[in-house]
């Protein structure tokens, strides 16, 4: 399959069109409007420092449904202990900044480029990408952030400091899905901690009707205030 070059207008091809490992299309920008574009059909930029923007539609796709998130007893000890508090969209541009720096294994750099981090932080300003922020005390320790369109969360990336604390932004995350009625969290690509949450690979095409029906509902557009922990 041919590797798509980006026009001006924020218009994607077919995701059902991307090449095996998932590229579909090259060039572009990160504007608010082709991200939303972007994940609207379930694609989303992934690229190096200095390399072209490109554009990722994998098959299959790691998603967790809320409803199966596995809450073992350990996280559920630490949720209850107090050791640790949540806040929701309190620091958004550290938290990208945090898991920026993170190490990837298997990864020279990082893909979140400062012209990344831009991007998301105005999705956040639009009230459209969110965090969720793990502190001990006053102290960022853990995070993540993403994407929120529809009834579907995009999960991007997380980083911990502490032990266990991305893991306990992402029982918030979770708790706050069910809440809310979202339909899946995405998590892009498989990974064995993902799994091990209770996320799991489904085919491409399942996911984009899956993400089709999620779109048929109403974004929280807002800064999300902070929720109490369980």
């Amino acid at each position: 399959m041919p590797i798509f070059q980006l026009r001006k207008d924020p218009i994607f091809p077919d995701p059902e069109l991307a090449e095996e490992e998932g590229i579909i299309a090259i060039g572009g920008d990160l504007s608010p409007q082709r991200l939303v574009a972007a994940y609207s059909c379930g694609i989303f930029p992934w690229y190096s420092e200095g390399d072209p923007i490109l554009w990722f539609s994998p098959d299959p796709r790691m998603v967790l449904y809320p409803q199966n998130f596995k809450r073992s007893k350990t996280l559920t000890r630490l949720v209850n202990s107090g050791k640790y508090q949540l806040r929701v969209d309190h620091d958004f541009p550290s938290v990208i900044a945090h898991c920026a720096k993170i190490p990837r294994p298997g990864q020279d750099g990082t893909w979140i480029t400062g012209d990344m981090q831009e991007a998301y932080i105005r999705l956040h300003e639009l009230g459209l990408a969110h965090s969720f922020e793990t502190y001990q005390g006053d102290t960022l320790v853990g995070g993540l952030y993403g994407v929120s369109l529809g009834r579907a969360f995009f999960g991007e990336s997380m980083f911990h400091h502490a032990r266990d604390a991305s893991k306990f932004a992402f029982h918030a995350l979770v708790d706050f899905a069910l809440e809310k009625g979202f339909h899946f969290i995405d998590a892009q690509q498989p990974t064995k901690h993902l799994a091990s949450l209770g996320a799991q690979e489904v085919p491409r095409a399942t996911f984009l009707r899956q993400l089709a029906a999620s779109q048929r509902h109403p974004t929280l557009q807002a800064k999300w205030p902070p929720q109490p922990t369980p």
